[in-house]
């Protein structure tokens, strides 16, 4: 089973505000970078999107994946099992259920396993993928995140 290590962040200038995530993925010796922009969304959306979008370009299925991440929302939502509760309930009065579905369609595949790590704590992958997640948020071509503006 192929592994892949995955660290990932999210950023937001305003929360609503223009917003970005950044993702490192690491597998033997390879390694991508992935980063989008989105004109309006959340921090909580940002850090989640990360997450999915690393996850989808895993294409070895099922592979074993370990991601870390700064952000309490996803690692808790997951490991502590909040998300499963939220699921059986249809999602009903929660945030993000649009990236919700999204991720558990994409996490079912694999194995996944959630590190917390703090974040601007000096850890480099860490600190990369903000640097990431903040210039993806501040670049001009910046793209609609329809399933927040949607909401708005």
């Amino acid at each position: 089973m192929a592994k892949i290590t995955i660290y990932t962040d999210g950023a937001a200038k305003g929360n609503p505000g223009n917003g970005g995530y950044g993702a490192v993925l690491l597998s033997g010796k390879h390694r991508k970078e992935i980063s989008e922009g989105f004109r309006m969304t959340t921090n909580n959306r940002m850090e989640l999107l990360a997450v999915i979008k690393a996850l989808e370009l895993v294409k070895v299925i099922p592979a074993e994946i370990e991601i870390y991440s700064d952000s309490k929302y996803v690692v808790d939502a997951v490991d502590k099992g909040w998300l499963f509760g939220w699921e059986k309930k249809g999602f009903a009065k929660k945030k993000n259920p649009d990236l919700w579905q999204r991720f558990l369609k994409i996490y079912r595949k694999h194995r996944v396993k959630f590190h917390w790590v703090k974040g601007h704590a000096g850890h480099p992958l860490n600190e990369r993928c903000d640097e990431l997640a903040v210039q993806a948020a501040e670049s001009s071509d910046l793209k609609v995140d329809e399933g927040f503006e949607a909401q708005m």
